[in-house]
């Protein structure tokens, strides 16, 4: 099972987890970062402080950038050709993607509570 973990009161995020339910056939579960799950995954993946995206792939915990990039390749249509990103080293990918974190509620807002999924998106999301 592949699993996203999101920040679920982060109106981007909130966007990309739609977005990436559109085109990923069903490949990935959800549960935000705020969630009971979340944090239980969080805490088996030794991941402290995290807020950023988390994919859980193999019971491996990829974060930042690679977490980011992998997602992609599991897109439907061009999305998987954004994984050729994962050539750039690391270091210089992980920056760009704190920055554009570091300032995700300034340009995007933010949510009182978490999203709440309609009832088809309901079984993509670990309870």
């Amino acid at each position: 099972m592949r699993i996203i973990l999101f920040d679920g009161i982060c109106n981007f995020c909130d966007a990309s987890v739609q977005f990436i339910m559109k085109r990923d056939n069903g490949a990935f579960k959800f549960a935000s970062l705020q969630s009971d799950i979340g944090q239980e995954l969080v805490a088996r993946h030794k991941l402290q402080g995290i807020d950023s995206i988390v994919l859980i792939e193999e019971d491996m915990a990829y974060t930042r950038s690679t977490a980011a990039l992998r997602i992609a390749k599991r897109l439907k249509g061009l999305w998987s050709f954004l994984y050729i990103g994962i050539i750039i080293p690391k270091p210089l990918r992980d920056p760009l993607y704190d920055l554009f974190a570091k300032n995700r509620y300034k340009w995007f807002g933010k949510k009182d509570a978490c999203m709440l999924p309609t009832k088809e998106q309901r079984a993509r999301f670990l309870a």
